[in-house]
């Protein structure tokens, strides 16, 4: 892991200015060696790389959600063409063209945010050592290294020796017992925003070996992160939790309100969509009308909650339209309610009837 984060000793200075800033902050409210003053400009530094990382999330879902499509199309191409790997990998290409897709936008906020997971390991390294690293002097390295998070050094580590965590200023015991604690969360963190994303955000009339591999991530990256983070320093659980949180509110509010068409999330979504306009008798803000107006314009190739949602606002006597808003519909109404004029139909006549030859009314 020393080795992988020296090779990002290029970023280390701009990530431990940032460090520093926030500390400056912090420090001047919970004191310059606190935990607290030194793990929250840790989580600062989080949050401000990923507000930073946000258009690439935004090319995150949309590839992610561009893949899911394609599933039916890219089996279709490697049942065709399974004994010519050339050809298959050429079409696969090709469907990537012509669709604008492109599978690696699906890893970009991870590859975006690995120097700056390295680089802060290679700081809090440096610190545990005692040595000035970036924009970090000796009297920073050691107030850092005597700042305590529940006990713990943020620059100790899980598999740390009892004495290089007493030369820190700490117990083993306590160094364990936080470690541990941090990376359980940060596993179950991993494990539940994966888990979400399978549950309500997939597509679930596509069976597609994609979904398959997603399940098995699913299980796969929090046993990867637990067995990793016992090589992490206090800090770096303490920034990839943070790290996993933000993934996870993050993700929680694209569900809520850009779900994946044909998803358990898109049904709960257009639920409360059709409450609120039949409460409001229109449909209120811009992405709401935006969401109708693309079922709208998908006509026959509407999922079946695209069209059980349109088919629920006929019944309130609704209408959508082509710009998002939703009309009073006069004709849906009177049909929904009843109201309308009921043509009786003729009474059905038994075979010996109408062979009878039909009397003629008598003359007044």
């Amino acid at each position: 892991m020393d080795t992988i984060a020296s090779l990002f000793s290029f970023i280390t200075y701009p990530v431990s200015w940032i460090i520093v800033q926030f500390h400056s902050l912090y420090g001047a409210i919970f004191g310059e060696s606190s935990g607290w003053a030194w793990g929250l400009s840790i989580v600062s530094l989080v949050i401000l790389i990923r507000i930073c990382l946000i258009p690439l999330f935004v090319k995150q879902i949309k590839a992610t959600r561009g893949m899911q499509a394609l599933q039916p199309k890219m089996k279709a191409i490697q049942e065709r063409y399974k004994n010519d790997k050339q050809r298959q990998s050429e079409e696969m290409m090709k469907l990537y063209k012509e669709t604008g897709t492109n599978p690696l936008s699906s890893c970009l906020p991870i590859l975006a945010q690995s120097p700056f997971f390295f680089a802060l390991y290679h700081v809090l390294s440096k610190i545990a050592d005692g040595e000035q690293i970036g924009a970090m002097d000796q009297q920073l390295v050691d107030s850092a290294r005597a700042a305590k998070i529940f006990g713990a050094p943020i620059a100790a580590k899980f598999m740390d020796s009892p004495e290089k965590v007493a030369a820190l200023g700490a117990t083993l015991t306590d160094v364990r017992i936080v470690t541990a604690v941090m990376i359980i969360l940060m596993s179950l963190s991993q494990f539940y925003t994966q888990r979400q994303l399978m549950q309500k955000n997939v597509d679930l009339s596509v069976k597609t070996p994609f979904m398959q591999q997603q399940k098995m991530l699913m299980y796969i990256f929090p046993v990867i992160f637990a067995v990793m983070g016992i090589n992490f320093p206090v800090g770096v659980l303490v920034y990839w939790l943070t790290t996993n949180v933000w993934t996870m509110g993050q993700q929680m509010y694209v569900i809520n309100q850009n779900p994946t068409p044909g998803s358990k999330a898109q049904d709960q979504y257009l639920t409360r969509l059709l409450k609120h306009a039949t409460s409001h008798g229109e449909v209120k803000g811009r992405g709401k009308k935006k969401v109708v107006a693309a079922i709208v314009a998908k006509g026959p190739d509407r999922n079946d909650i695209e069209r059980k949602f349109i088919t629920a606002l006929s019944k309130q006597g609704l209408a959508a339209q082509a710009d998002g808003s939703v009309i009073k519909s006069s004709e849906t109404t009177a049909d929904a309610a009843g109201s309308g004029p009921k043509r009786q139909q003729p009474k059905r006549q038994t075979k010996s009837q109408r062979q009878t030859p039909s009397k003629p009314s008598p003359k007044k």
